[in-house]
């Protein structure tokens, strides 16, 4: 008996649930609602489950396919309104004190000005919690990369985040900006 393309994607899907939820999570803040997010992106991946050649790979392809509709999103925020107003009621709202959600909402911006590979390889370790073996598999490189990508990131950040003159370190803004999302 075969299986029906759903069940096939549903039998893939499963052992990487709670990881997509997470990634979701860090990826939707001030965008979209998480489950909005993570139900596009698994309907755009059945949509396309068929041209799926390794079906191993299913949690990259669905981390791209997230990468792309936040994009999107973001562009079309941009021409919609107040996009750091809106960014900064919903942090104050999740952690219920100003300061933590200017802190985070610098650290999202400097996030932001970070090169893509570094951006994912931050995001999907500090706020999703992959181990770098698992983020060598999903960016499809060694994990010296990974961890060199890690280093510079935080390097950059570090840098970045001085000029905000806020004294708030870059590891206490991290751990405020993931108790936020889950």
């Amino acid at each position: 008996m075969t299986q029906s393309p759903h069940e096939e994607f549903l039998r893939w899907y499963e052992p990487v649930h709670e990881q997509f939820a997470r990634y979701c999570s860090s990826k939707a803040l001030a965008v979209m609602p998480t489950e909005d997010l993570m139900q596009e992106a698994i309907l755009q991946t059945l949509q396309g489950w068929y041209r799926i050649q390794e079906k191993e790979k299913v949690l990259g392809y669905l981390i791209g396919v997230v990468n792309n509709l936040v994009r999107r999103a973001k562009r079309q925020q941009k021409f919609s309104g107040d996009f750091d107003g809106q960014m900064l009621q919903l942090l104050e709202s999740r952690t219920g004190n100003p300061e933590t959600a200017l802190d985070i909402h610098y650290l999202l911006k400097a996030i932001e000005k970070l090169p893509e590979q570094q951006r994912e390889a931050l995001n999907l370790f500090e706020l999703s919690g992959f181990s770098i073996r698992e983020i060598s598999e999903i960016q499809e490189s060694s994990e010296a990369a990974v961890k060199t990508r890690l280093s510079r990131a935080r390097q950059k950040l570090r840098e970045e985040l001085l000029e905000d003159r806020r004294p708030t370190p870059l590891t206490a803004r991290l751990t405020a900006l993931a108790s936020i999302l889950f």
